[in-house]
């Protein structure tokens, strides 16, 4: 028995399918269109029930500028245009007319432009570059892609062709022809002596953990496996490298791996790498800077009594709104600090006259003055309450336990006042080469990284749900770094999110329609803002 279901589908359309029941198990037989609106769905609905009837008469009412059905004969009009071009005469018969299929292939050939341009067309790989272009446009699972692709107008290979093209992806080494053209890219529009660094983690709902797959320290505070993934990416946040480490790997061990193979693939030798506090290592700075590589960090606010010592002394606590302070920190924190607090200048860091010391920069802002102290105000409120045991919760911030006994702790409170308000940096990079607001606004680039993650957490669900084994989830996170490079691209011609713009192309529908035998495609209408999204997102010379 065959009958029409409805299915709704992860990006809101009603995906129309012709499904069976065999021997007692639900089998489908045809995925007839995904449908945008009540229009094109009564639309796909009447096709499938025709299909199944074996009728092949069905209607045109798709809400496009496309002729409607003809059941009498009627004079010839005035030439007239159709999309922007003279149309077909009407027939002077009844007609036989059936829509054959829909789909937003204008959206398909816009990305797959950009996906050539980029330079990823050298795989020659179709199967491999649609499964990218889904990831764009409708994050789905391996077995559900074909639906994704039917209603981009292409020809899904088969699941086992698509299986194979991702142990295709693993054994010849895609992601590292994918990063010598992102590089190339990167190397051609902008500027790679500055990159950016930040992980990430993606967790399974696994039971058991494996080789790759471990319980490790979660920003999200989850106690599945997951893994660590380490990006790279440009100053604009155009993805450079891609690593993947085990779910149990420290965070400060995973960015030297990802550079040192980035600077090995490239032949390059002098570059910046920035990354936040938590790449902030004692060891992690030393091979750095062995390695002939400039960096700038995060500093922990905890260091500015000692770093600022001499400011300290001889302003006490008076910063201004703005205030720039160009210094010296000790590489370890256990060495005698090299800056001599009675000295009322602030050293000049050079690697000759302070080989104990990195560059560190320190920054004062009202605003986050602010932000600090009612932080603060917050945690000194909770930690008292705790202490006078209104509150039973575990030891927050600033609270001392000794025994069955709570108490404030004031020092570590003034300590944390002192420093409201400041921002520090860590760099190996003379102030002859960069001056303190350089080494500021580098680091600030840093957010281009972070809304890279998010896109490939939200818009492209980087979490390989349905991946078990590293190399179907180092093929997914190939698959996902291509997706981002790609979606990256059109945000930085378009000046518009990867959704929104997907959301303005998507509904652009061609039709394929069999009028009396003969079959024609029928392009949409685009209006003026549709078409300068196009035209941006296809011309690397047309930017917003």
């Amino acid at each position: 028995m065959a009958w029409v279901r409805k299915v709704r589908t992860a990006s809101g359309a009603t995906a129309v399918q012709i499904a069976e029941s065999v021997d007692g198990r639900r089998r489908i037989v045809r995925h007839v269109g995904s449908a945008r609106d009540e229009a094109e769905l009564g639309l796909l609905l009447e096709q499938a029930r025709d299909l199944l009837a074996d009728d092949l008469q069905g209607s045109l009412d798709l809400g496009m500028q496309i002729p409607q059905r003809i059941t009498a004969m009627a004079p010839e009009p005035a030439p007239s245009t159709l999309f922007g071009r003279p149309s077909a005469p009407r027939p002077v018969a009844t007609s036989r007319t059936r829509v054959l299929r829909t789909s937003c292939r204008t959206l398909f050939d816009a990305l797959a432009t950009v996906f050539d341009q980029l330079g990823f067309d050298a795989l020659g790989d179709a199967c491999f570059k649609d499964l990218v272009i889904a990831r764009v446009v409708e994050p789905t699972s391996l077995l559900d892609v074909d639906r994704v692709l039917a209603d981009l107008g292409r020809a899904s290979a088969s699941l086992s062709t698509r299986k194979r093209t991702l142990r295709r992806a693993q054994s010849r080494a895609y992601r590292d022809q994918i990063a010598a053209a992102c590089f190339a890219h990167a190397s051609t529009v902008g500027d790679v002596s500055l990159v950016l660094y930040d992980v990430t983690t993606l967790y399974f709902e696994a039971e058991k953990e494996d080789d790759l797959r471990k319980v490790g320290y979660s920003k999200e505070r989850r106690v599945d496996p997951q893994i660590v993934v380490g990006l790279l990416v440009d100053r604009t946040g155009f993805p450079l490298e891609i690593g993947c480490f085990e779910g149990n790997k420290a965070e400060t061990l995973t960015i030297v791996p990802v550079v040192q193979g980035f600077r090995a693939r490239h032949g390059i030798e002098g570059m910046v790498v920035v990354a936040d506090a938590g790449m902030l290592s004692a060891g992690n700075l030393h091979e750095l800077d062995e390695a002939g590589l400039g960096f700038i960090v995060g500093s922990r606010q905890s260091t500015a009594p000692l770093d600022l010592a001499s400011h300290y002394r001889w302003h006490g606590e008076l910063f201004t709104d703005g205030q720039v302070i160009d210094t010296i920190t000790p590489k370890h924190r256990r060495t005698r600090p090299e800056n001599d607090p009675n000295l009322k200048a602030e050293p000049v860091w050079t690697r000759a006259t302070h080989p104990g010391s990195w560059r560190a920069v320190w920054a004062y802002s009202g605003r986050r003055f602010a932000r600090d102290n009612q932080t603060l105000n917050a945690q000194e409120e909770r930690a008292r309450a705790v202490v006078e045991g209104e509150k039973s919760a575990r030891t927050p911030r600033f609270v001392t336990t000794a025994g069955d006994s709570r108490t404030l702790d004031h020092k570590a409170l003034a300590r944390a006042r002192a420093t409201m308000g400041l921002k520090g940096y860590v760099t190996n990079i003379p102030t002859t080469t960069m001056t303190a607001t350089q080494v500021i606004s580098s680091y600030h680039d840093l957010w281009h990284v972070e809304q890279s993650f998010r896109m490939s957490k939200t818009d492209l669900q980087a979490r390989p749900i349905f991946a078990r084994t590293r190399d179907a989830i180092e093929a997914h996170l190939t698959i996902v770094f291509t997706a981002l490079a790609v979606s990256r691209t059109v945000q930085d011609r378009t000046g518009a999110s990867i959704r929104k713009v997907l959301r303005q192309l998507r509904p652009l529908r061609s039709a394929t329609i069999e009028i009396n035998g003969t079959i024609r495609t029928y392009p949409p209408a685009i209006d003026d803002h549709q078409r300068a999204l196009l035209d941006a997102i296809t011309n690397p010379d047309a930017r917003h």
